[in-house]
């Protein structure tokens, strides 16, 4: 019996079609007799997840390829292509770092700044105190402060009533901030998408324009990443031939799969788990990273500097971006990404080694220790495969 990502908050699937589960072969790419490795990889880790479909994105310099297994939309022959658009969760986190480190570059942020020099008075009161937690606090998840979403899950009620309203930062940060903080500034490791809000509403307020013009005009237009973007608010479906995402249900024996793609509210992820995109181009944008591409150099060892934080469940994670250590050697660097109906990964190597990874269900937006848990562990791993994977 696989682990399942749980959390609260059933609720907000209540009314939604249930789908019955078909027994499925995995589906050949071009690919396939080059790559067998990865392809029992990906068929492996669709079977462990119980899931429609997964899929490989890889890159080596300049050549990409893909495989696929399953489908990418439950009852459909619809295997998943690499320019298949897909929810990626906290992969965003990734790319928000990006923009702020860039900011860094230009003197107009500086990583051992308190909060409050950006954002005065927003991080102040029950026992919350601006001036003592660092921006790089926030990029590193040692900040202390309460993660929104795990404020909002602990009120299934009221995580099913916010898929119905649009959300912006502020509100979102507000809810990790009306918990108490998990420990005191730098003290620890705790992941925390309410320090990604705040990372959000800093590059809003210094820069004069919406956390979306900024991605765009910094990292997706630069980049060529068509298939990438920051859903509008209250738009919450995917463009057609989107991967669909799914959750699975039991019942008197039977599996069934819920179609999520169109009912979580996007703007309840914005600058740390909003994101659309493909696995072409998530490839492109952390092989173009880690060429120094994106962000200089100075900025980029920031990214890729373990925090070390004490009791830390990851130990690898520096500002926006985790280590995997390679079984073929070396170490590639990148994000896990969850959402609601989805899980993926992505990372590159400094040699130009880029994989994306990604299966079509998760039963919630669980596992913000950051990859730990047994099905985590298989999405490490076909990861692992994928960038050793030289045939």
């Amino acid at each position: 019996m696989r682990t399942k990502f749980i959390r609260s908050g059933w609720a907000l699937v209540a009314g939604v079609t249930v789908l019955a589960s078909m027994a499925l072969s995995p589906l050949a790419s071009a690919d396939t007799a080059t790559h067998a490795t990865t392809q029992k990889a990906i068929d492996n880790l669709r079977i462990a997840d119980d899931a429609p479909g997964s899929a490989a994105v890889v890159r080596a310099g300049g050549t990409l390829w893909s495989l696929t297994s399953g489908t990418k939309m439950e009852n459909q022959n619809a295997p998943f292509g690499p320019h298949d658009r897909t929810r990626v969760g906290s992969l965003t986190k990734s790319f928000t770092a990006a923009v702020v480190l860039q900011l860094v570059a230009e003197n107009r942020v500086n990583l051992d700044a308190s909060v409050e020099t950006y954002l005065p008075g927003v991080v102040n009161g029950n026992g919350y105190d601006g001036t003592k937690i660092t921006v790089r606090q926030l990029l590193s998840h040692t900040s202390g402060i309460f993660d929104y979403l795990e404020a909002l899950e602990s009120d299934p009620a009221n995580l099913a009533a916010q898929q119905n309203r649009t959300h912006t930062l502020a509100e979102l940060a507000s809810w990790g901030l009306s918990k108490p903080q998990y420990f005191a500034p730098g003290a620890g490791y705790h992941y925390s998408g309410t320090g990604y809000m705040l990372l959000g509403m800093i590059i809003e307020k210094l820069t004069g324009n919406s956390y979306a013009q900024e991605l765009n005009s910094r990292i997706i237009t630069p980049l060529g990443l068509s298939d990438t973007y920051l859903p509008v608010p209250g738009d919450k479906n995917l463009p057609d031939g989107g991967v669909h995402g799914y959750i699975t249900r039991s019942v008197f024996g039977f599996q069934f799969f819920v179609d999520l793609t169109s009912v979580v509210e996007p703007s309840m992820g914005i600058s740390g788990g909003g994101l659309v995109t493909s696995g072409a181009d998530a490839t492109t944008f952390y092989q173009a990273l880690m060429a120094g591409k994106v962000v200089p150099a100075a900025q980029l060892a920031e990214m890729i500097k373990p925090t070390n934080a004490p009791g830390s469940s990851a130990p690898n994670y520096g500002l926006g971006m985790d280590r995997f250590d390679l079984p073929c050697g070396g170490s590639a660097w990148g994000h896990y990404g969850r959402w609601f109906g989805y899980a993926s990964i992505a990372a590159a190597t400094p040699d130009g080694r880029a994989a994306f990874v990604t299966t079509n269900v998760l039963d919630m937006v669980a596992d913000t220790s950051n990859g730990s848990g047994a099905s985590s562990k298989v999405l490490n791993d076909t990861l692992a495969t994928a960038l050793c994977d030289q045939g």
